[in-house]
């Protein structure tokens, strides 16, 4: 029996929703290389991928930690990790370029998985059923420890460092990394994909994603110093 304070993370979907995302992926994904914004697209597909890893080898494979029922898991999980790893990880990437089109491409985003999830609920009667659960007893510390390193360095880098534009701008990394992860877990929440949980919610909104924002920002910073949004070098 799972511990009082373990959260589960459950979702229950059918088969129509993994289409209907795929036809929002490939659209998001034409619309980011249509508006050149190349370096959210690379960072989005490589953060998918990342996930996978973790996902599938990590949480599957090594702790069996998730559970997978409906579908073969190497395939589900290899698109469940593209899909907010994709959008979640170029979301990301487009708020910390301060892209001046933020606000659209996050209703744009949120406003997709909406509708994925409700025309799914609509019209995948028909199809076959998918469940996923994923416990997190064993991997929640070390994700609170990544974060607090994280989250560390930067605040010590901050306090050595005496010029305020050069400090990073934690309020505003904090901000993206909670308020992307909510999004995606209150659009699973409200239309039924995620079990209803408050403190599943509250928790890895303030965690999952949050956890890696410091180190992204890193990246971000180190690879814009170099190549501009189009991939072209800086000179």
């Amino acid at each position: 029996m799972p511990a009082a304070t373990e959260v589960i993370a459950a979702r229950s979907m059918n088969a129509l929703y993994v289409w209907l995302d795929l036809g929002f992926l490939a659209v998001f994904v034409a619309v980011l290389l249509s508006t050149r914004r190349y370096q959210a697209l690379l960072a989005g597909l490589a953060g998918g991928l990342v996930y996978f890893g973790v996902d599938y080898g990590v949480f599957y494979l090594a702790l069996g930690t998730r559970v997978v029922e409906g579908a073969s898991p190497f395939w589900f999980l290899l698109w469940l990790s593209l899909s907010y790893g994709l959008t979640n990880i170029a979301w990301i990437w487009l708020w910390l370029d301060r892209d001046r089109r933020a606000p659209e491409w996050s209703l744009f985003i949120v406003s997709g998985w909406f509708a994925v999830a409700l025309l799914s609920t609509r019209f995948g009667g028909g199809t076959s059923s998918i469940s996923i659960v994923r416990g997190t007893a064993d991997y929640h510390g070390v994700m609170a420890l990544f974060l607090f390193v994280g989250y560390g360095y930067l605040c010590v880098r901050n306090i050595r460092i005496s010029d305020a534009a050069a400090r990073a701008p934690l309020l505003w990394i904090l901000a993206i990394g909670i308020l992307v992860q909510f999004s995606w877990e209150a659009v699973l929440a409200l239309t039924g994909i995620r079990n209803q949980s408050f403190h599943t919610l509250l928790v890895n909104s303030l965690l999952e994603t949050n956890m890696g924002l410091p180190y992204l920002y890193l990246i971000h910073r180190a690879v814009t110093r170099r190549w501009d949004e189009r991939l072209v070098r800086r000179r």
